[in-house]
């Protein structure tokens, strides 16, 4: 069955087309400056017709797709599981705007231009926070007035969902025991960084919170921090709240502290020569080995520690730099793994999978 996976974001669509169950990859492509003033993709209708004209010189025809996995960022406590899109998801996409306002609208603009494309075809919704929902009650709830959770629903929710369930994966299979079995922490470490503690399988905790902007310091966002520090600098720089959101979000992290780049290659380079180049990478690998361990304590230990994604996968220097006095503090050092990343696959995976048992369970009503 071939599975085609779309990742629409604000500005571009993202795409791949995989073989499934092998999960060969046949073609991806990418649309970009989706919007923009010079550019010729007015918006995402006219990106994704743009796709499947590319993947018409590729298939012999477009009904060889047997299901479209859609990446969506926030599914709220709503899903915990991809699922089958229909008018109910589209509404529950809809009302998490709220929670996503940078992210879901694209995500619901590019399922609803593929619906209009190729209404035969089952889509399925991946969302970022689903793998977080197994999160103990005492993990995601914030110590502030129970009403607001209650109310807003304002509660840790965690992101890269799909990445840390991906390595998980490929780290049992690596490790050759089965995932029920294993505890394992799963860095993933790009210009957006987050932190998993998995036991058996199941998310217990997660370094990014209600937004990604909690957690680990990362390229442009803060992550943790005292939030009397808002109020400080809204009274001492005259700051909105608007402007403060941005300031954290898009002005700090390794820019921030460093004051030239988000980018850790430039860092490096600059580490020996600049002061605050050096500084900010201390700050970010700090971040790491404090999570780190936190959730060694967690979990009671851990069978590995993986890194990925863009950061991760290609620093080899920064994860010996943050792993080097593991094995000092515990009876069982944790193997340390680097495994490349790949939501996309993760995303076809599951969409075949849940498109397979709805298939199985339709033969077995017949019979």
């Amino acid at each position: 069955m071939k599975i085609l996976t779309v990742n629409a974001g604000s500005s571009s669509v993202k795409y791949k087309l995989f073989e499934m169950p092998k999960g060969t990859l046949i073609s991806r492509g990418i649309i970009e400056r989706i919007g923009e003033p010079q550019s010729k993709v007015k918006d995402h209708a006219q990106a994704i017709k743009l796709m499947f004209d590319e993947l018409k010189s590729i298939l012999k025809d477009l009904k060889e797709i047997g299901g479209i996995g859609h990446r969506v960022v926030h599914g709220g406590e709503d899903y915990k599981n991809p699922v089958i899109i229909d008018k109910k998801v589209l509404k529950v996409i809809e009302k998490n705007i709220e929670l996503a306002p940078l992210h879901n609208p694209a995500n619901l603009a590019g399922i609803k231009a593929c619906l209009k494309y190729l209404p035969q075809v089952k889509q399925v919704a991946v969302f970022d926070t689903a793998f977080h929902q197994t999160l103990p009650e005492y993990a995601f709830i914030y110590a502030i007035p129970y009403q607001y959770y209650e109310k807003y629903k304002l509660r840790k929710y965690g992101f890269h969902g799909t990445s840390h369930q991906y390595v998980a994966m490929q780290a049992s299979k690596i490790l050759k025991k089965p995932l029920s079995k294993l505890k394992l922490i799963t860095c993933h470490l790009g210009n957006g960084a987050s932190i998993t503690a998995i036991k058996n399988g199941r998310s217990v905790d997660t370094s990014m919170g209600f937004t990604p902007l909690e957690g680990l310091v990362m390229g442009t966002r803060c992550g943790d921090i005292d939030p009397a520090i808002i109020f400080y600098l809204m009274e001492k720089e005259n700051l909105s709240p608007q402007q403060v959101y941005e300031l954290l979000n898009k002005k700090s992290g390794l820019l921030g502290v460093s004051k030239i780049s988000n980018d850790v290659r430039v860092l490096k380079s600059e580490r020996k020569k600049q002061k605050l180049a050096d500084l900010s990478l201390k700050i970010f690998l700090y971040r790491i080995k404090k999570y780190i361990g936190a959730y060694i304590s967690v979990l009671g230990g851990a069978d590995a520690i993986i890194f990925t994604a863009g950061i991760g996968e290609n620093n080899p220097d920064l994860v010996k730099e943050v792993t080097k006095d593991l094995g000092k503090f515990l009876k069982k050092k944790p193997k340390i793994l680097i495994i490349p990343t790949d939501e996309e696959k993760m995303i076809a995976y599951l969409t075949y999978k849940l498109l397979l048992s709805k298939g199985k369970r339709k033969k077995e009503v017949k019979k």
